[in-house]
């Protein structure tokens, strides 16, 4: 059966539940609700990022690794009611904090199993045991034209549920994923260049290839770049993770970014040498984007300023290269990161930015 939700980014579901929590919070609305989409897709980073945020304990339950009694829990007999009384799953949340229960693989799980479901996301009980209204519910899982183990999902289920499709999109991934999970600048430029190769999923299936190109799978190809050095190795695991036609498009763009982005050298240099040390593609200046940003710290913050507005001003040895929008793009990523941390003060403290500040308000620009 069709999912006929709406389709949104893992950022965009992720500040749809983040609202969801807010009106639950205020007693306004208590509803569980349905992540549909591929594998890899992003969805349980949704629900992550979601926890952290709000501050939440996370009760990850994985529907296809238990039976129904597990969820219900053990019952014993209480001697002094004469009745039989069961003893709570320490997989449901009893506290008052902030808490999320993730029903994960809800789509695999047992059909046996969705009865015991029922109660959760309607009663948000199992039993006698009642969820606290401090606990959200949010289920994921993946449907049956993704090409994973699947269930259509009946009405009597589908009926207790707010239900979005998450579909991935390469610049919500790179602005909202990317640099806060430490994303290699390697993979995060290759994905800025091949917005394509986010997701292949579809036309894996397609084709009958078991390995596709996801969210999921590209960060794990970070993963290896941060942890493997020795290229003919890495590129075996790289292929493995992603298929052999674009781990090898990947790989001709880690070797000349390997060979012209010098981070820790370009933030050491003093400024009038930096020109020099900056890359001459657009790939090997984007990856420098990602690899300031991603590894700023405080006290590299100040340089890193100094970098990004002096893009716009390396001449004739960049000629024909977008610089303008690259410092631009790199502005965005970095004041986002800087607001994150508390770090906003660096900006009005730099002539730099206020030098291009004001190029930008003259040129008419915001």
């Amino acid at each position: 059966m069709t999912v006929n939700a709406t389709t949104v980014s893992a950022g965009e579901a992720l500040r749809v539940l983040t609202a969801g929590w807010d009106a639950q919070r205020a007693g306004q609305l208590t509803a569980s609700w349905m992540l549909h989409g591929r594998p890899g897709v992003g969805k349980t980073e949704v629900v992550q990022t979601l926890a952290t945020r709000i501050g939440a304990q996370l009760f990850d339950l994985r529907l296809t690794t238990i039976e129904p009694q597990d969820l219900r829990g053990l019952p014993y007999y209480d001697h002094d009611s004469a009745k039989t009384v069961w003893y709570r799953p320490e997989d449901l949340p009893d506290t008052d904090a902030p808490a999320i229960l993730f029903l994960d693989e809800l789509t695999a799980a047992s059909p046996t199993l969705q009865p015991t479901v029922y109660g959760l996301l309607q009663e948000r009980r199992v039993g006698r045991h009642r969820l606290p209204d401090s606990v959200m519910i949010v289920a994921a899982g993946n449907r049956v034209e993704d090409g994973a183990i699947a269930h259509d999902m009946g009405t009597a289920l589908s009926d207790r549920l707010i239900h979005m499709n998450v579909q991935a999109s390469a610049d919500d991934w790179l602005k909202h994923y990317a640099v806060p999970a430490g994303i290699h600048p390697t993979v995060a430029a290759f994905i800025r260049t091949r917005p394509d190769l986010l997701d292949t999923t579809e036309d894996a299936l397609r084709r009958g290839q078991t390995i596709a190109c996801t969210p999921r799978s590209w960060t794990r190809v970070s993963a290896i770049l941060h942890a493997v050095p020795d290229r003919a190795l890495r590129q075996v695991m790289v292929a493995g993770t992603v298929g052999e036609a674009p781990a090898a498009e990947f790989a001709l763009l880690a070797d000349e970014i390997a060979a012209t982005v010098q981070i820790d050298a370009l933030l050491a240099a003093p400024r009038a040498d930096r020109a020099r040390l900056t890359p001459r593609t657009l790939h090997g200046l984007t990856a420098l984007v990602y690899g300031l940003v991603g590894g700023v710290t405080r006290d590299t913050l100040p340089a890193t300023i100094e970098i990004m507005a002096d893009l716009r001003h390396l001449g004739a040895s960049h000629a024909g290269l977008p610089m303008a929008e690259l410092a631009s793009f790199g502005f965005e990523l970095l004041i986002a990161r800087a607001l994150d941390n508390g770090w906003e003060d660096a900006f009005a403290a730099s002539p730099a930015y206020a030098d291009y500040a004001a190029d930008r308000q003259a040129a008419g620009l915001p």
